[in-house]
């Protein structure tokens, strides 16, 4: 069809997907009102809650039908926390999916949304990167130019907190493309501001756009996914350290071969405030800003023009836009070569015809309160409905807070730290850049192995985390043991592999030990603790290396190694469990 990334879609675009429901069979495989992951005594609250609806369910081996599908979406409600025509309509449209199965429309958002987490760890890097740079052109200290992280973290979590709201209240669709179009366009201009402190605010308004790419793309490609393959939003984060490896790269090739840095060493020596080269002479910072700004603003325009992103099936329906909700999943059905049972008839039926029950839609004040009652007492206290799910609790935000500071603490200044490496405290620009770069290639397959190891009978989700939490910590502490720049390009490389393991494992154990009802509110608080500590980040960098330069690298070092006995102590291991 023409394309026409504004266009609504009726049901009469997708011919032939439409097939009556008998055609598939009742039973949902994989299912979560058939599994758990934690204790008995857990599982027996959920049970109770469940059992009167969930007696009616058909037994396996028998077709879908309208009875059947209401009484599945029943026992769903049962522990939804919300009955109203919207959640039950709603719980239909995740069943459709789900009978369509995973195809090629999946497949290509799984890329598209992938560079979400390439974009957050492309910028964070990126920015990093310049770091050493602004110094030398705009005649800032050491320690004052990582105001320029706290800026782009300042945006982070703002964009953040508005971009996962604003995105039940504007659509999907549109918040979706505007956060990289915001990206990409404040890249480019930084790219060219004359003042550092230009530089810091087109960071910062940069940071809005980056900062609403996690939630909103995770929220989104978890609304299209089929049940059975939920494990794929958790591989998102294999985009993360591709990121870091782009911008690596790319400053490598730019900044020692555009700077003055790389003909005056000494530059790191002159008094704070007085400027060692001019704009002319340091253009290197700026192509690398400029290139991220055009990669990011082609990542945009792969979105908008070489792919259609129907609209979100329940924005459209808390909308009240019931006919292109089902239009939507039609869409998807065709674009897989699959068909769809889902009409707006058997929509009604279940969920409440327009005329005979009001208030199908969600006003903005309705969807307002719901994004913020994830945070409310009633969603977080059933995570601490028992002793261990408690406990449980606790332990995965203090390793979200404790890896949220200790990341930047080290990363966001590594181009820093290296520089200081060599004879006399200074080294070259091509070796600190080169160096940079051969850390994020070996870091890379980190987080690919997380993948194959969390499986492991021996190691699991627990061992695999702990395991290289530990050795990254102690890594850490290794890096201040010498100024030898090679000596610290190893420990920065074994840093940045056991670290992605780390990380990788972390993201996909964090949402497996909530339960469902509740696992956006657990997740969603880890991830606010994460940012919240990351802005703290820069400023214990600023102030703490007043006394000691390698300050914030132990620092480092020290949460990372708490978080090692956070996760030492948590009493649920999720390998080969299935999520409630």
């Amino acid at each position: 069809m023409p394309f026409n990334p504004f266009k609504s879609h009726d049901r009469s675009d997708f011919p032939g997907v439409v097939v009556p429901i008998t055609s598939f069979p009742a039973h949902r495989p994989h299912s979560p009102a058939h599994a758990h992951t934690g204790s008995d005594s857990e599982k027996k609250s959920t049970d109770d809650a469940r059992s009167e609806a969930a007696a009616s369910l058909p037994e396996c081996g028998q077709m879908l039908s309208v009875k059947a599908l209401r009484a599945e979406v029943e026992s769903d409600i049962a522990t939804s926390g919300h009955d109203s025509a919207y959640d039950r309509k709603a719980k239909v449209i995740n069943r459709a999916i789900q009978d369509i199965g995973m195809g090629r429309y999946q497949w290509e958002l799984f890329v598209l949304c992938g560079f979400g987490w390439l974009a957050d760890n492309l910028w964070l890097q990126g920015v990093a990167l310049t770091l050493p740079q602004l110094e030398l052109e705009f005649g800032v200290s050491e320690s004052r130019v990582r105001f320029t992280t706290c800026a782009l973290f300042l945006g982070l979590c703002l964009g953040a907190s508005f971009w996962g709201t604003a995105s039940d209240i504007i659509g999907r669709r549109l918040a979706f493309n505007m956060t990289l179009f915001i990206c990409g366009t404040f890249g480019l201009a930084a790219g060219g501001s004359p003042t550092w402190i230009g530089v810091c605010a087109l960071f910062s308004c940069m940071g809005l756009g980056v900062g609403g790419n996690l939630p909103v793309d995770g929220a989104l490609f978890l609304e299209f996914l089929p049940f059975a393959s939920g494990n794929l939003l958790t591989m998102l984060s294999v985009w993360w350290p591709v990121g870091q490896l782009i911008a690596s790269l790319l400053a490598w090739a730019y900044i020692p071969n555009y700077t003055c840095a790389s003909n005056l060493p000494s530059c790191h020596k002159v008094a704070a405030g007085v400027a060692c080269c001019s704009k002319q002479d340091n253009m290197g910072w700026r192509y690398l800003v400029l290139t991220l700004g055009a990669l990011t603003f082609t990542m945009f325009l792969c979105r908008f023009v070489l792919f259609h992103l129907y609209e979100s099936p329940k924005f459209l329906l808390s909308r009240g836009r019931q006919d292109e909700a089902v239009a939507a999943v039609h869409g998807i059905a065709y674009k897989n070569k699959a068909t769809t049972w889902l009409t707006v008839n058997i929509l009604n039926e279940i969920g409440g015809y327009p005329e005979e029950t009001p208030n199908q839609t969600l006003s903005t004040m309705q969807i307002v309160r719901r994004s913020v009652s994830k945070f409310s007492f009633e969603r977080v206290g059933p995570l601490f409905a028992t002793k261990r799910l408690g406990f449980t609790t606790i332990l995965l935000w203090f390793c979200w807070a404790t890896i949220g500071m200790g990341y930047p603490l080290f990363n966001a200044f590594l181009p820093q730290y290296l520089s200081k490496s060599g004879n006399g405290g200074t080294t070259s620009t091509y070796i600190v850049y080169r160096n940079y770069a051969i850390t994020s290639v070996v870091g890379l397959p980190g987080s690919i192995l997380a993948c194959f190891l969390v499986d492991m009978r021996y190691l699991g989700r627990k061992g695999t985390m702990a395991i290289a939490t530990l050795i990254t910590g102690i890594i850490l502490f290794c890096f201040t043991a010498s100024t030898n720049s090679n000596t610290q390009l190893v420990c920065s490389s074994l840093e940045a592999f056991f670290q992605n393991i780390m990380y990788g494992v972390l993201y996909a154990y964090t949402p497996e030990v909530f339960p469902a009802p509740n696992r956006g509110t657990g997740t969603g608080i880890a991830s606010c603790l994460n940012r919240i500590t990351g802005l703290c980040a820069p400023l214990v960098a600023i102030y703490g290396a007043n006394a000691n330069p390698n300050a914030p690298i132990y620092a480092s070092g020290g949460l990372i190694l708490a978080a090692f006995v956070a996760m030492c102590l948590l009493p649920i291991e999720t390998r080969g469990k299935q999520t409630l």
